[in-house]
């Protein structure tokens, strides 16, 4: 999963988060990465970043790791998210890095999905950061997944 397949990957199947403006800044089998910079395409009428497309980019910042872990454990499993919430702290201006640092939880979600062969849920965090390291907003994505049978 290097960034320039990963950004095909944005580029082909999440095309509305490509043209918002959403990027992936890295991954690792514990930490995702993405951002997003205000533009005039994806601002709201007060001139900051819509809420909706900090969404986009913090939910890409939880699945990718949990498709990281899909394929590091060589299963195949389907993934949805079943609950969201989004915390905002400071009007989103400029570039917003969201992180989302849960590799141990995602690790030992995978050992018992494995196990069990019973759907799991998750919850998982990303924080939106400004330029000044400043926290802008939090979104909490309940992921679920369950292996595929065939």
């Amino acid at each position: 999963m290097n960034l320039t397949k990963l950004h095909y990957f944005l580029f082909s199947k999440l095309v509305i988060a490509w043209i918002a403006g959403v990027r992936f800044l890295s991954v690792s089998d514990d930490c995702a990465k993405t951002t997003v910079t205000l533009s005039w395409f994806n601002q709201n009428p007060f001139r900051s970043i819509f809420w909706a497309v900090l969404g986009m980019a913090a939910e890409l910042s939880t699945g990718i790791l949990l498709m990281k872990a899909i394929k590091n454990n060589e299963v195949k499993a389907s993934m949805l998210v079943t609950q969201n919430q989004g915390f905002f702290y400071k009007k989103a201006v400029g570039k917003i890095v969201f992180t989302c640092e849960v590799g141990d939880r995602i690790k030992k979600l995978f050992e018992q999905l494995i196990q069990d062969n019973e759907p799991k849920k998750i919850e998982l965090v990303s924080n939106g950061y400004n330029e000044q390291g400043e926290l802008v907003c939090t979104f909490k994505f309940e992921w679920s997944l369950k292996l595929k049978t065939t």
